[in-house]
């Protein structure tokens, strides 16, 4: 026979008990999940150095982009002049590109110089002195400027790779256009894989009406020729809804089972090729409009169909990605110069930093430049301006103010 305790204080007792329990363990998980919270790790002096850096950072893109301008400007007025090119062209379709492509292309520069001016300030005042008498390490200092590089790389990987080469279409079109620059828009004799042992080939192809005139198709099996389709004009069909469709006037259809052939042939016939126009033309600076999801399929493709032509799209590529990570390496090496207080002030280490940052610019083109005239592997060319000069950093952070 049991008995219960009808003590209601009893059951109230009870109660609390289980939801204290409940809290207590409530409390135990909250905490454990805290330390993936990003906000934990900053605290009220670094939110004072990561606006120091942000805001820094920004005024050095306009003041150093608005002079840009003006000298672009200068050097461009009478073009746009004798061309006619309307006002609206001129400041939505080139310089509403032109801003962010120099932008993000020099970052690394602006990162450099903001971490140079701002630290140098704090310097100056005594700031960084007080911090490291507090007892603040300088491996704790650099955890600020490091969120604020690792903010600025996602910013620029970003706009570099999804934005900008948009933008950098319709300049390259603006310039094209109003600035008599040169633009690939024909090619002749143009032969490529389409397909396995499938070979295309256009006598001559004009990219402005996306038309090829002298249009051939060969199938191969087995190294035996199975099938041939020509045409007198094969177009480019710019409204389909999928890729790769084709139209072929005036075809002619061949194929070949042993020793028979059966040949047919009409005016106009819609077809399926594996191939676009931006296989077919080539020029200059093409890799920096291509997204980089573009350029991954676009390197895949040309490497399925054994083009040797891909080298200067794979150094875009992986530019994109270890240009990221300057912006890590130049704020060690700005902030391992300028957090000494110097009674000269920081002219001497500016002067070295401004040195570093162009001679790792000129590095990242000279690399790229080997790697295309002097058959580099892509990826080595694009990661060594960054493996030296982390080298560089690491010893310029070995050397700072402990």
């Amino acid at each position: 026979m049991r008995f219960y305790n009808s003590n209601p204080l009893h059951k109230i007792l009870k109660f609390r008990h289980s939801t204290d329990q409940y809290n207590g363990c409530y409390s135990h998980v909250i905490h454990k999940l805290g330390i993936f919270n990003p906000f934990r790790y900053i605290k009220r002096l670094d939110r004072y150095i990561i606006k120091k850096f942000i805001g820094t950072y920004i005024y050095s893109i306009f003041l150093i982009i608005s002079i840009a301008i003006v000298l672009d400007i200068n050097d461009n007025l009478a073009k746009f002049s004798v061309y006619h090119a309307p006002l609206r062209a001129i400041i939505f379709d080139y310089y509403a590109n032109f801003v962010p492509y120099y932008a993000n292309l020099f970052s690394p520069l602006f990162v450099f110089i903001a971490v140079i001016f701002f630290t140098s300030k704090l310097a100056g005042n005594s700031e960084i002195i007080a911090m490291l008498a507090c007892g603040m390490s300088f491996k704790r200092l650099l955890r600020p400027y490091m969120i604020s590089a690792a903010m600025i790389s996602v910013l620029n990987f970003y706009l570099g790779s999804y934005i900008i080469p948009k933008g950098t279409v319709i300049r390259h079109n603006f310039e094209s256009q109003y600035k008599n620059s040169k633009k690939q828009t024909s090619a002749t004799n143009i032969q490529l894989q389409v397909g396995k042992g499938v070979i295309a080939y256009i006598a001559q192809y004009d990219d402005k009406t996306k038309t090829g005139f002298g249009f051939s198709l060969y199938k191969f099996e087995n190294k035996k020729l199975v099938s041939q389709m020509t045409a007198n004009v094969i177009k480019y069909d710019t409204i389909s809804d999928s890729r790769y469709h084709w139209k072929a006037i005036s075809y002619k259809i061949r194929t070949l089972k042993g020793m028979k052939e059966h040949i047919t042939s009409g005016f106009e016939k819609d077809t399926t090729i594996m191939m676009e126009p931006m296989d077919l033309v080539f020029s200059k600076g093409q890799q920096e409009t291509f997204t980089s999801p573009e350029l991954k399929r676009y390197i895949s493709k040309q490497k399925d169909r054994g083009s040797g032509n891909v080298v200067q799209y794979e150094v875009e590529y992986h530019k994109r990605i270890a240009t990221c990570f300057a912006s890590f390496i130049l704020t060690i090496i700005g902030l391992s110069l300028s957090a000494r207080k110097r009674k000269g002030g920081m002219g001497l280490y500016l002067g070295i930093g401004l040195i570093l940052s162009f001679s790792y610019i000129l590095l990242q083109t000279v690399s790229s430049t080997f790697a295309i005239n002097a058959n580099t592997p892509p990826v080595i060319a694009a990661w060594i301006p960054n493996l030296l000069y982390f080298i560089i950093a690491y010893f310029c952070y070995k050397k700072a103010p402990n």
